[in-house]
């Protein structure tokens, strides 16, 4: 397939001829060609800045790590600070553009932050009139839809806008729902991708090493909200999530008897080489998706199947996440509080997705207006 990079360099990059443009972009936008878009735009375009999301302009900080751009011939701006204000380019940083073009690889995942940078992007750029250029790419997670969407007081930079946990939407789609439904006055072009789906996957993040860790990534990243450990400082981060002493194969044998359909869950013991509970032997599970997989959901049934397993010593996340001290995280990554108000009263996991249903569905039709390809 062709992504919009390789579609603008089979233009031969005419649309940004003559033209000052600054580029927001990391190491996982290559072209077909395993060029970068940095090394692209460098050779053909006037480069003037270079802007870099969350893990930075060269895709090597971990989560929620503050970042700075590295030395380079162009300005290097990070769209990642250690203060809320830091996620949006300022009119500084854009000053002297022409357009501004944006080449993310994004995992389909709504709480996976470059899709908040884009539209952040979208609304700095809108208030000075200056226009925008996303590339597209493919989800990697596809068309599906699942999960809930956001509720009004609990937006956040893992969830800017309300559309559910897997939207099964593009970049480029994304941003013209942005546009209609959050920045009407954003002047924007996207390049949509051309062809089959399929290309090489560069890891957009230190933890994304694989599109199998993106395929788990919608249920595997609600273990942040908590004291589990997601799998980071292991080679599975999101495919293991564990805690010490747990006894795996009777977490395993319980999620067994009541799970979504679409998963098998394998015994494991992993010691994390960093974060939560590093070079602590946990018990848990490995989630290996089957035909059918539903993400969001089984990211749910193993919440509840732990906090059954773990009664007190299971907990939410109370540490400030992403910028947000006054709302527990994993209100924050289901958006809403609704959740985790059931899981305490005793719900099981079909009870919560239940709720989902009519969100999911009322979804499917909102994005009609925006899909670029066939659903």
């Amino acid at each position: 397939m062709m992504t919009g990079l390789d579609v603008l360099q089979r233009q031969g990059f005419d649309p940004l001829r003559n033209q000052r443009v600054g580029l927001v972009t990391h190491p996982a936008a290559l072209s077909n060609g395993l060029r970068s878009a940095t090394e692209l735009f460098a050779a053909n375009v006037n480069l003037v800045a270079l802007f870099g999301p969350e893990h930075g302009f060269t895709g090597d900080a971990q989560d929620l790590i503050p970042v700075a751009g590295p030395p380079a011939a162009v300005p290097v701006y990070s769209l990642y600070g250690d203060t809320f204000a830091s996620l949006k380019p300022t009119v500084a940083m854009l000053a002297g553009l022409d357009v501004l073009v944006i080449d993310l690889q994004d995992v389909g995942s709504r709480y996976y932050t470059f899709q908040a940078t884009m539209l952040y992007c979208l609304e700095a750029c809108a208030e000075i009139g200056l226009p925008v250029m996303v590339l597209d790419r493919p989800n990697p997670l596809l068309r599906e839809v699942e999960g809930p969407t956001i509720r009004a007081g609990f937006e956040s930079f893992v969830g800017v806008h309300p559309v559910p946990i897997r939207h099964g939407l593009t970049m480029g789609e994304l941003a013209k729902l942005y546009q209609a439904e959050r920045v009407p006055e954003a002047n924007l072009t996207v390049i949509p991708c051309q062809g089959r789906i399929g290309h090489f996957w560069l890891p957009t993040s230190p933890n994304m090493p694989t599109v199998g860790t993106a395929r788990v990534y919608p249920g595997g990243c609600l273990y942040e909200g908590t004291n589990l450990s997601e799998g980071r400082g292991t080679t599975r981060p999101f495919e293991y999530v564990g805690f010490p002493g747990v006894n795996s194969n009777q977490l395993a044998d319980q999620l067994r008897k009541d799970s979504p359909a679409g998963v098998e869950f394998l015994p494991v013991t992993f010691r994390p080489t960093f974060q939560k509970h590093a070079g602590q032997s946990c018990g848990g599970v490995f989630v290996v998706p089957t035909a059918g997989f539903q993400p969001v959901r089984t990211g749910l049934a193993v919440l509840i199947a732990f906090r059954d397993l773990l009664g007190d010593r299971f907990r939410w996340r109370t540490e400030r996440y992403e910028f947000v001290d006054h709302i527990p995280a994993i209100d924050l990554l289901f958006g809403s509080d609704r959740e985790r108000t059931m899981i305490e009263a005793g719900a099981r996991w079909h009870d919560i997705a239940k709720q989902w249903e009519p969100e999911e569905e009322a979804f499917r039709e909102r994005r009609k207006a925006y899909l670029l390809y066939a659903e």
